[in-house]
């Protein structure tokens, strides 16, 4: 039965079924009532990623210290509960965004793979659909070179990942989908 089910997911006997780490993160997707606006960010150049990106607020959902190490919950040791994950994506709106918001409707799990420092790693992100309350006061953290608010086009243009634009995409969808006359 196993080696049914390996064929059945395209696994060979002689290919590695760990040959990638995986990573969980939580973010949002921030909408201004009225004439709506959505919040993107642009990352700041460091050492480790010297190029800025236009993005959505994001990030792992616990990390093991202030590097690149994730925690039980990012490297998926521990499942994070539902709750876990909405609080970490609110938390990541706050630090990257520079602002509270509450959370609408979970818009659904992305999954990428992408190569950081030679290791494959396969990435999973549950971005939920926010509503702005208000700005921090002591605003975005370092991570952080620039926030926007833009009306959707712009906003879908402005952004680093096709990737993310689906998710924003999304995003807008359920709000045309009625519930914006219900957040009015």
């Amino acid at each position: 039965m196993e080696e049914r089910l390996r064929k059945r997911k395209n696994i060979t006997s002689n290919s590695s079924t760990k040959s990638f780490k995986r990573e969980f993160s939580a973010g949002g997707v921030v909408f201004r009532k009225y004439q709506i606006k959505w919040l993107v960010t642009k990352s700041t150049p460091s050492g480790l990623v010297p190029k800025s990106v236009w993005r959505l607020a994001k990030g792992r959902l616990d990390d093991a210290d202030e590097g690149r190490q994730s925690g039980p919950l990012a490297s998926g040791v521990r499942k994070a509960s539902e709750e876990e994950i909405q609080e970490a994506a609110l938390k990541e709106v706050k630090e990257e965004g520079g602002v509270e918001a509450k959370i609408v409707r979970k818009i659904g799990t992305e999954r990428y793979f992408f190569i950081w420092q030679g290791e494959k790693i396969l990435k999973f992100v549950t971005f939920y659909l926010m509503e702005y309350i208000r700005d921090l006061p002591e605003g975005h953290d370092e991570e952080t070179e620039e926030v926007a608010w833009l009306p959707y086009e712009e906003a879908r243009k402005r952004l680093s990942y096709s990737g993310e634009k689906k998710v924003l995409d999304k995003a807008k969808e359920i709000l045309d989908s009625g519930m914006q006359e219900n957040l009015v």
